[in-house]
């Protein structure tokens, strides 16, 4: 019985502070946009480099 005095406390601690965690998430807008990601891994970030022979030019 002594354990639940100690565990309930520790749980709602750990329960309110991912609450917390979830709604700061939330307002910084990390769930605007969901799709985005899954799309951006397949583009080339690459930019094209000049060629070495136009810069001689």
């Amino acid at each position: 019985m002594n354990a639940l005095y100690m565990t309930v406390p520790i749980a709602l601690f750990i329960a309110f502070g991912s609450f917390f965690i979830f709604l700061w998430s939330y307002r910084s807008g990390q769930y605007e946009d969901i799709e985005g990601p899954k799309y951006r891994m397949l583009f080339d970030d690459d930019e094209e480099k000049p060629d070495v022979k136009d810069k001689k030019k």
